[in-house]
């Protein structure tokens, strides 16, 4: 048996919140669920107790204590999007539209991406996101390397870190009909075969999930729409996509099939299973009346939105309306960090200033959305997203540093002060992985040794060394 205490200054349990719309918005309201010079209580994985550290440490006197009472502790954070297939492809095409980018960046690096990519670059980029805060991410590995399997690497790569995960293949089929030599029905199989090994492969992995991936709608053909719309049907799979993300989504869509993305995934069966889609920025009132009828749950992009200037996604009225809206960092490509605090930062300033209202969103709002909130997106909110008795320990402690030296009002200043300088220890499902704030599952100097060649070898592979997109010495 594994038993110890994590002790904080103030211990953010994200438990028992109001609804949407009916918590005060006046001084003091929003620690609520706060327990001040408090500890968790954590055996074998569980959470136990949580409450005043007195108390806890009277009771169990013998067991170890993280943390000096100065920190904050909160559940692990988690990111509701990103693309861990860009993991090796940071700082390409940061200036480029979506469509440019898609097209430029990341089709030809899908072209050349491997498992043994997958897996080193997820790990590479589980000690950005561990020392971040991040407990669980949400991943759909998008590539068009057929038969290769990559995806597969991403469950790997997360293994290894000691990370808890959703991972999808972000399949599209339409890019390759003229890269390849295979047959449309050739592709459409291998795609769907690889969502089938992915499944199998996830199945013995026990801290990750496998949702069906959705690169996009108009990247796949109404054969692998279709075809992957039944795979769900009969796997009872849950689903992972993007929606409404630019503007000029909702023209090709009218033109291809007249009608907007939204109303197209809701004939062909797409919202009959637990979905989360990524961005959800171009949206209709009906669309959002949509999602919050079928239960559709939104992961907001702050940061990858602003890079690629995509527009603002209408936080404010998609959790009026009862949609679910988490926060993601989106790929390490489209952001160029997985750092988690900033995005939890970005999604508060970015409502505030495109309404012009300071009031229009606060900091228990987007702490929400990136802990119990992103976990009911992910429909993993039995296990994770707030500190609670019988719940699994997903724990980061935030301590040691002028981020998190003055606490006035600790929900605010993790907001808008922390980073991850200040992320002093981690846990998922009771094992430490950041110690001293240092990752402890992954060595960070030797993995970046080991993706350096990983990184020049798809930079020329893909051509973007000879385009200029990579600069290599």
């Amino acid at each position: 048996m594994t038993t110890f205490l994590v002790r904080g200054r103030h211990v953010l349990t994200m438990a028992g919140l109001a609804p949407v719309g009916e918590r005060e918005r006046t001084p003091g309201a929003h620690l609520e669920g706060v327990v001040g010079d408090g500890a968790v209580l954590v055996r074998d994985g569980e959470i136990i107790e949580v409450a005043a550290y007195d108390a806890l440490r009277a009771a169990h006197p013998g067991v170890p204590v993280h943390g000096d009472g100065t920190g904050l502790v909160l559940p692990g954070l988690i990111s509701t999007h990103t693309h861990l297939s860009e993991a090796l492809g940071t700082g390409m095409g940061s200036e480029l539209s979506l469509f440019e980018w898609g097209e430029e960046i990341v089709g030809p690096l899908g072209l050349v991406l491997t498992r043994e990519d997958a897996a080193e670059g997820t790990a590479l980029r589980a000690v950005e996101m561990l020392l971040s805060g991040v407990t669980t991410v949400n991943d759909m590995f998008c590539h068009g390397h057929l038969r290769s399997r990559a995806s597969l690497g991403v469950v790997d790569g997360l293994t290894r870190a000691g990370m808890r995960g959703v991972v999808s293949y972000g399949a599209e089929d339409l890019p390759l009909g003229a890269l390849v030599d295979l047959e449309p029905t050739e592709i459409i199989d291998d795609i769907l075969a690889e969502q089938v090994d992915l499944a199998a492969h996830v199945a013995t992995a026990p801290l990750i999930d496998f949702r069906y991936g959705v690169g996009t709608m108009l990247g796949q053909s109404d054969d692998l729409l279709a075809g992957g719309v039944e795979l769900c049907r009969e796997h009872g799979w849950a689903a992972h996509t993007h929606l409404a993300e630019v503007r000029e989504e909702l023209t090709a869509s009218r033109s291809r099939w007249g009608h907007r993305t939204v109303d197209h995934a809701l004939r062909i069966g797409l919202f009959e299973r637990p979905l989360i889609a990524g961005h959800g920025v171009w949206l209709t009132e009906s669309d959002i009346a949509t999602f919050a009828r079928h239960d559709v749950a939104i992961a907001h992009n702050p940061v990858a939105n602003m890079i690629l200037a995509s527009g603002v996604c209408p936080v404010p009225r998609l959790r009026a309306a009862g949609v679910v809206v988490g926060i993601g960092t989106d790929g390490a490509a489209s952001n160029d960090s997985q750092d988690m605090l900033q995005a939890v930062k970005a999604a508060a300033l970015l409502q505030k200033l495109h309404h012009l209202d300071a009031l229009v969103i606060d900091a228990l709002d987007v702490l929400t959305m990136a802990t119990i909130d992103g976990a009911r997106a992910l429909g993993i909110d039995h296990l994770v997203g707030s500190l609670e008795t019988g719940k699994r320990a997903d724990i980061v402690l935030l301590q040691d540093t002028v981020d998190v030296s003055v606490l006035h009002d600790p929900v605010s200043q993790l907001v808008y002060g922390a980073s991850p300088r200040s992320v002093r220890d981690v846990w998922v499902d009771g094992v430490q992985v950041v110690s001293d704030h240092r990752c402890a599952s992954v060595d960070e100097t030797a993995q970046i040794v080991r993706c350096r060649p990983l990184m020049e070898r798809i930079a020329r592979a893909s051509g973007l060394a000879a385009t200029g997109h990579s600069v290599l010495a």
